[in-house]
This record gives C-alpha cells, sequence and structure tokens, in this order.
C-alpha cells in the first residue's frame, strides 16, 4: 500500500499557547501572556494563585508533549515519513526557536496545526500573527524561513465532535438516575464582545461573531449525538469561564458559577458540564471547571460532573493528519472530501483580508489572504 502524499508539505509544526512548568515562572509566564495591557503585577500575582494551587505548573505542556508523541506515532503508523515540530506563544518552547530548528533542518514548507478549534483573535489571528514573527525572526537570522501554512479550524470535525459526545454520555450515567433529567451546560474561554464581534468578519460576511457562531454549532452537534446515543434530548446552555481585563470592558457572558446558579434556582438537580472550548484539560479546565465550577456546584446542591476534552483521543489524534492530508491535496490542485459535521461546512483553509483583527492595531500576520512574505520584506 502506497504512503499517502503529503506534498509539499516536509514538517508539521504543532503550535499552542504555552504555559508555567515551575512556580518561578508563573509571573514572568503570565507578563508575557497580558504584554501591551498594562495590567499590574499585583493584578497578575492574584491570577498567579491559580496555578500555584497546582505546584505553580499548568498541564499544557505536558499535554502538548503527549500529543505530539501520540501524532507521531499516528503519523508513522499511517506510513507518513514527516517530522513532527513544537513551539508556543507565550512560553519555552518557543515557537520562534521551533521555526529557527527548522530552517537549520532544511525543511521548506509546514503545515501547522493549532490547539484552538474557533475563529476568534486569540485563538486564530493572533496565533497567525506570532508564526509572522518567528519567520522574520528566521529570515532576518539567516536570510531564509520556511512557509508555514495553517490547518483549518476543526470545531465540527468529527474527531473533535465525537470524543465529547462519548464523554458525554459517560458522565450522564454517572450522575444520578442516569443523568435522565440533567442539563447540558457547554463552557469556553470568555473574550470580549469586541472581539468576538470582530471573529471570522470579513467583507463577505460582515456579522462576524463567528466565535459564537461555532460554538454553538458545536454544541448542537454534541448534544444532537448525545440524543441519538441516549435516547433523549437535555436542554443544554453555551457558557463562558475565564474572564478576565477591566470590568467596564463587556466581556461574553454569562459565566458558569452565576449560570450555575440560576439552574439552580430553576429548580436543576444536575449537570454535565462540557468544555467544548477547550482541546486539551488544561488550567481553564482544572482550576475553572474542576475546582470553582464544582465548587459552586456542589454549594448549591447540583450534581456535577464534567466531560474530559478531546486530549490524545485516537480519533482527536488522526484528526490531524486528516487535516494534514486533506490541506496537501488541496495545496497540489485536487478537490478532496472534508470531513464537517452539519450544515456549516468546513472553514476556509486561507483567512479572508482583515478577519478576527487585532483590537489594538493592526499586525502582520501568515495564513490569510492579506498575508505579507516576510521574505520579500527582508529583500525589499
Amino acid at each position: 500500500m502506497a504512503a499517502p502524499d503529503v506534498a509539499p508539505y516536509d514538517a508539521l509544526l504543532l503550535v499552542s499557547f504555552g504555559g508555567p512548568e515551575g512556580p518561578d515562572e508563573v509571573l514572568p509566564f503570565l507578563r508575557t501572556v497580558t504584554a501591551g495591557r498594562d495590567i499590574p503585577d499585583a493584578r497578575l500575582e492574584e491570577v498567579g494563585e491559580h496555578y500555584h494551587l497546582f505546584g505553580g505548573r499548568s498541564p499544557i505542556n505536558d499535554q502538548c508533549r503527549d500529543l505530539l508523541a501520540a501524532v507521531r506515532d499516528d503519523l508513522a503508523a499511517a506510513s507518513v515519513d514527516l517530522p513532527v515540530y513544537w513551539g508556543n506563544r507565550n512560553s519555552a518552547p518557543w515557537l520562534t526557536d521551533a521555526v529557527r530548528q527548522m530552517t537549520a533542518d532544511g525543511v521548506r514548507r509546514a503545515a501547522c496545526i493549532v490547539t484552538s478549534a474557533y475563529s476568534s483573535y486569540s485563538g486564530c489571528r493572533q496565533y497567525r500573527e506570532n508564526l509572522f514573527d518567528a519567520v522574520t525572526a528566521s529570515a532576518e537570522a539567516v536570510g531564509t524561513a520556511p512557509r508555514l501554512d495553517r490547518l483549518r479550524h476543526y470545531f465540527d470535525h468529527p474527531g473533535f465532535v465525537q470524543p465529547f459526545v462519548d464523554g458525554t454520555v459517560e458522565a450522564l450515567r454517572r450522575l444520578p438516575d442516569g443523568g435522565e433529567g440533567a442539563r447540558l451546560v457547554f463552557v469556553t474561554h470568555s473574550i470580549p464582545r469586541s472581539m468576538n464581534a470582530a471573529s471570522g468578519r470579513h467583507d463577505d460576511d460582515p456579522a462576524g461573531a463567528r466565535y459564537t457562531r461555532q460554538h454553538a454549532h458545536t454544541a448542537r452537534l454534541v448534544a444532537a449525538g448525545v440524543a441519538a446515543r441516549a435516547g433523549r434530548r437535555h436542554p443544554h446552555d453555551l457558557v463562558f469561564c475565564s474572564r478576565s481585563g477591566p470590568p467596564q470592558v463587556p466581556w461574553l457572558e454569562p459565566d458558569v458559577n452565576v449560570h450555575l446558579e440560576a439552574l439552580a434556582a430553576g429548580g436543576a438537580t444536575s449537570v454535565a458540564v462540557v468544555p467544548i472550548g477547550f482541546v486539551s484539560d488544561h488550567m481553564e479546565v482544572g482550576y475553572d471547571l474542576d475546582t470553582e465550577a464544582r465548587a459552586t456546584a456542589e454549594k448549591l446542591g447540583l450534581a456535577f460532573e464534567r466531560v474530559p476534552t478531546p486530549g490524545v483521543d485516537p480519533r482527536f489524534v488522526s484528526m490531524v493528519r486528516d487535516l494534514l492530508l486533506e490541506r496537501a491535496s488541496v495545496e497540489r490542485g485536487e478537490d478532496p472530501p472534508r470531513a464537517a459535521l452539519g450544515a456549516e461546512g468546513p472553514a476556509w483553509d486561507v483567512c479572508p483580508a482583515g478577519c478576527c483583527a487585532n483590537p489594538r492595531g493592526d499586525r502582520p500576520a501568515l495564513c490569510g489572504a492579506d498575508s505579507p512574505d516576510p521574505l520579500t520584506r527582508l529583500r525589499s
């Protein structure tokens, strides 16, 4: 059997958020994450206490290591001979270092899988800006850098959705009475309302708001999948966690804790909390949901089960390969099948001009229709 064709790609790059791996890294990490937002250290130290409850260590890097190993094994099992690199935006291993290593290794063109499934500035364009910065740094240092292509958003890919369906069915079974009267509470990271309004907005889609639209779509897909498996429908809601920033700036609501209070006041007795905004069980899941939201539920007398994130579920891991092969086929001028559930259809490969605008001012970003070429800029 012939090996799958990954041309024109000669590498895959895992791009993630990053996190501290010890108490001394917490404050520097938070300064990096919030750079340019004038947040005082006193406030960052308050947020840092969340990390110190877990030994000053975020689980996200370990989860990326596990995903990296699983993707490498999956590619090898499918006879795909492709090196896989890893770079973070906000901590070691730094994205800039990963691109420099790729350059040194002779990589000419790489596909990038980002650990964010949805459209938004913080979940897409900011990563694209960081990719531009990393490629520019390599070009300035040695005169060349690989071309990088971001693989499409996967909020509706079966490899992302189905693990949530199965996890929710199992969570319902653990609830009293098998979760018969339980409510599904889908949770994602809150962002400013203005950022949501700009998410996915471009000339052909001035409405924007794709962040909430895509999450609502994923929630419907999971709820429908659960209903098909369990033989009954559960009411569901989309709520938010991890709000930050000044109180005068409107963010997406309701907060998960406020929502749990409203459910209890309305007579609800049990909830299955489904963290569809996250690909792995990192800090927002471990603290905001497993610690804070669970404590809120216990105080209210709500039975509470939290559904696992995809993590290294084999379907999620093989999704990475599927998206890689799909994009490689597109770049060769072919018309491959695209796995996507529901009526939304698969997301675009190349972000439209102006998509998910930077709220603090325009910065160059890769992987878009309006992306400048760092090598051309350097030579000019």
